[in-house]
């Protein structure tokens, strides 16, 4: 019998939590402190979820008020920055409701209840009903267009915030921007921005237009502003960057643009591991000799034997995974497996399952990443189908959507190198700081960032840089990436503004906020 997986979720998390010093700084500032050659009393911000603060799953108004673009605003007041003004939501719980009804796709935030448990943290939602109402509209004027969910070319569209796109088929509005777009039914992102008159300006953008297809485990839909999630086409990036740079920086505006990571370097990757599959030595012979071992035999006489590994006794066997990529073998195992002697019904159950059915991988070629949302399914029974054959991950393959395959993360990867061609060489021609954010992420992820006495790090829960949701930052997360903000601001214009100390931002927010 296979055993019972839940235990091996989080297997590969460790349970030790970065703490905080007092005594911990960042720099302190020798020099007088300056803005140099930049103007920051009108500052505005552009970009997706990242610049709006999202975190836990949802956007709420502390995450809001931890926003890199909030952090910056209040070190730029050190050096003459005026107000800046943000679109709060209503209250801390994340969510929104669609007049009066909360819809179960922008859901409140999550916490993490309890003290962190090594083999299964419970995450789960914070209690409560949200009263943040999309229709209700906010008059600003605002200085942070964060648009959760907002991809490059969004940020260009007139009626981005308009309500009456939200039921269109398919969707032309974001319910984020629905709230406090200035002219709902004709106003971009990009205008209400620039009728602040802005003196500086940051953008961000780029994440959504590969994160959709990432989380997707690469299946993709199409590009409704809510629900698409192809991959941005990069010639479609470069249009509509070449467009967002040539006008913020009308007039010799002055700003700071960030470049992008690898989405599959983000924890909602990294965190479950392709192996964690155990099995005892009965169970390991029962799949190598009664199961999937003969269906390698028959891979093996088609050349493709190597989609499917010998299991052993242990703790670190292979998910099993579908892979659409794969050549479509159905037919041949089915007729294959009938001829030696398998009943016909059965036959067929395992040629439409291993059909295009393989073993993860990791390997410097090219590795599986399994998301995170895919551990609540692993060692489940899948319904409908009969044992032995409905165990999830180890002889029923997981879905395509639950997991970025190799050849998945070499078309991102493909796209996001574009993507930062084209953003390095807007940052040169126009003079603007420029933040290397693809440099930092791989920072994190390989050993961290040290400030003070300890440092920050991309592994779930216990690294301090990303929030319970796997792909945005904590509140500290936040702080980092301000600071580097900064450091470019610093360094473009000549600037001496002091950087926030990381040990003053906390690694997760609590149950209650209010």
């Amino acid at each position: 019998m296979i055993k019972n997986f839940k235990w091996l979720l989080f297997a590969s998390l460790s349970i030790s939590i970065v703490a905080c010093s007092d005594d911990d700084s960042d720099s302190i500032a020798e020099e007088p402190i300056s803005a140099g050659s930049a103007d920051f009393s009108k500052y505005v911000a552009l970009g997706d979820s990242f610049a709006a603060g999202y975190s836990d799953n949802g956007l709420f108004k502390k995450g809001q008020e931890n926003s890199y673009p909030s952090i910056l605003a209040q070190q730029f007041a050190t050096v003459g920055g005026g107000a800046f003004n943000v679109p709060f939501m209503n209250d801390n719980l994340g969510g929104l409701l669609f007049g009066g009804n909360a819809n179960p796709a922008f859901g409140k935030r999550v916490y993490l209840q309890g003290f962190l448990n090594a083999t299964t943290p419970n995450i789960i939602p914070v209690p409560g009903t949200s009263s943040t109402e999309v229709f209700a509209h906010l008059t600003g004027p605002f200085n942070n267009f964060g648009v959760p969910g907002a991809k490059s070319f969004h940020l260009l569209a007139p009626g981005y915030g308009n309500p009456a796109g939200l039921s269109t088929v398919p969707a032309t509005a974001n319910p984020y921007f629905v709230r406090f777009a200035s002219a709902p039914a004709t106003s971009s992102v990009l205008s209400d921005a620039l009728a602040q008159n802005p003196t500086f300006f940051s953008l961000w953008i780029g994440g959504n237009d590969v994160l959709g297809y990432a989380t997707n485990g690469g299946v993709p839909t199409s590009q409704d502003p809510v629900n698409g999630n192809d991959i941005t086409p990069p010639a479609t990036f470069e249009y509509a960057y070449t467009q967002l740079i040539a006008q913020l920086t009308a007039g010799g505006r002055k700003g700071v643009i960030a470049n992008l990571p690898y989405i599959n370097t983000l924890p909602f990757f990294t965190t479950v591991p392709y192996n964690p599959v155990p099995l005892d030595e009965a169970t390991a012979t029962q799949l190598n000799t009664q199961l999937l071992g003969p269906v390698k035999q028959i891979l093996t006489a088609y050349g493709q034997g190597d989609r499917l590994v010998t299991l052993t006794a242990g703790s670190s066997n292979p998910l099993l995974i579908k892979d659409e990529s794969l050549t479509n073998l159905t037919v041949q195992l089915t007729t294959a497996l009938t001829a030696a002697g398998v009943p016909p019904a059965q036959a067929g159950l395992m040629g439409n399952l291993y059909g295009q059915a393989r073993h993860a991988k990791k390997t410097t070629e090219a590795t599986d990443f399994v998301l995170l949302t895919t551990r609540a399914i692993i060692g489940t029974s899948q319904a409908g189908v009969p044992a032995p054959f409905n165990t999830v991950g180890v002889t029923y393959p997981l879905p395509d959507n639950r997991v970025l395959t190799a050849s998945e993360v070499a078309e991102i990867k493909v796209a996001t190198d574009a993507y930062n061609t084209v953003i390095k060489n807007a940052a040169t021609t126009n003079g603007l700081a420029f933040v290397d954010t693809y440099a930092i992420m791989n920072q994190l992820l390989n050993g961290g960032i040290r400030f003070g006495n300890n440092q920050v790090t991309a592994s779930f829960i216990t690294g301090g840089a990303f929030s319970l949701d796997g792909v945005h930052p904590s509140a500290r997360g936040y702080a980092l990436i301000a600071n580097k903000f900064l450091e470019a601001i610093n360094s473009t214009y000549g600037a001496n503004i002091p950087s926030v100390e990381l040990g003053n931002y906390q690694i997760q927010y609590p149950e209650n906020l209010n």
